[in-house]
């Protein structure tokens, strides 16, 4: 049954990300159609962090009181119907109000997957199952990609909004129907039941009941920004940053910088997520692999990170070459990074207390959505002049800076006091 979760949180995820890139695939017929100027476009792209990051606190605080099951369809039905919404938008003002929409109801979604997994998971398998679902924003966004650029090739932006909005909407009630957790889950075994609680799965009895779950106090707080801690958090941003890049004006960097067309863009933006998913599917692997050997958990589960942010770097020999395929080839390399680098929701299983994990899930996921605010707004001013060889500095520079945060701050990985 723990397979069957792993793969209902895998679709979820690949509808979320679904909806978030849609509108870059818009864009460029979208912002000729609307007369939206770069800046304004970094705006509509940052939209959906503005609000999605300021409620990764109170979502974590609902998450932990609500569970997963309840949070999700909520989350999920309401952010295909603000997709939905979009297909009739007029102006820049609406659609911007719909993307904070959308934000809105996906802010929960993050720490519901990884509290979810936490549930269902025995701590030998999580690295893996967390590499599994975290991929399905690469592998789903590759397979997905042609398709969303072809129905909106034949059906215009307003089609692909409808599309997208729709699929959403019905699988939702799926996640609601089969979804709950361990101990209330009609189809799972014992003997399953005994194995993933052996394992370290998080079972809600085994909570102290001294220590209440889901409140901001002075206590809890000095728990949750430890150093160890502010140093994943810094991490997520980094990561995020690259991701951000991808998501958002990458479409538009090889259809307006490099010059290649609608039809060719949506084959050739492919690769870099199947780079992407090889990277979180390699480093969910390895780094169990590692710890079933014996190597500290600083090791085995710190290496892929690290690994992966520095050679997010390659995204800069993009700005030297104007061959599609070594442009593809640099960005396939700074995106597999990112997907090696992308297995950091372990880290909050293992430095986070147990009690706490869905609001330090929403602390760490409010850092990465930090990033879907600033990355999407500074490339926009950037590119103002028509150029982004500043804009891939200034992504390298951030993974750079994510690199350094994980070697000197985050340290080992054991829970501090």
């Amino acid at each position: 049954m723990r397979y069957v979760v792993l793969a209902l949180v895998f679709v979820n995820i690949v509808i979320n990300y679904m909806d978030r890139t849609n509108v870059s695939i818009a864009m460029p017929e979208l912002a000729k159609e609307l007369n939206l100027t770069t800046v304004e476009q970094g705006l509509i792209f940052s939209a959906f962090g503005w609000i999605y990051a300021a409620m990764q606190v109170p979502g974590g605080l609902l998450l932990d009181k609500f569970g997963s099951r309840i949070m999700y369809f909520i989350s999920l039905f309401g952010w295909s119907l603000m997709t939905l919404f979009q297909s009739s938008i007029t102006g820049f003002a609406q659609l911007l109000g719909l993307r904070l929409g959308v934000g809105f109801f996906e802010s929960p979604v993050m720490p519901a997957n990884n509290r979810a997994i936490s549930y269902w998971f025995p701590e030998n398998e999580r690295g893996t199952a967390i590499g599994i679902y975290s991929s399905a924003q690469f592998l789903g966004l590759a397979f997905s990609m042609p398709i969303l650029y072809a129905i909106h090739n034949s059906i215009g932006w307003r089609g692909l909004f409808i599309v997208t909005g729709v699929i959403g909407i019905a699988w939702a009630f799926v996640w609601y129907i089969v979804y709950s957790d361990p101990q209330k889950n009609k189809w799972v075994s014992q003997q399953e039941l005994d194995y993933i609680k052996a394992g370290g799965a998080i079972f809600e009895e085994e909570l102290p009941d001294e220590q209440p779950k889901a409140k901001v106090t002075k206590e809890n707080l000095k728990k949750l920004f430890t150093k160890k801690l502010i140093g994943i958090y810094l991490g997520q941003f980094a990561i995020s940053g690259t991701f951000w890049f991808f998501l958002t004006w990458f479409p538009s960097y090889l259809t307006e910088e490099k010059g290649m067309s609608l039809t060719s863009t949506g084959f050739l933006s492919s690769v870099p997520y199947l780079a992407a998913f090889v990277g979180v599917i390699l480093a969910g692997y390895l780094s169990d692999h590692l710890t079933k050997k014996g190597f500290s958990k600083s090791m085995a589960r710190k290496i892929p990170v690290i690994t992966g942010l520095l050679l997010t770097l390659f995204i800069m020999g993009a700005n030297y070459t104007n061959n599609p395929y070594l442009i593809i080839g640099f960005m396939s390399i700074a995106f597999f990074g990112n997907g090696l680098a992308t297995i950091t929701w372990v880290f909050v299983t293992l430095l986070a207390p147990n009690q706490l994990l869905g609001l330090a899930g929403g602390i760490f996921n409010l850092c990465g959505a930090l990033s879907s605010i600033v990355i999407p707004i500074v490339i926009g001013f950037l590119v103002a002049g028509g150029n982004f060889s500043y804009a891939l500095v200034f992504v390298a520079i951030i993974a750079l800076i994510g690199a350094c945060s994980y070697i000197f701050v985050v340290g080992n990985l054991e829970k501090e006091a």
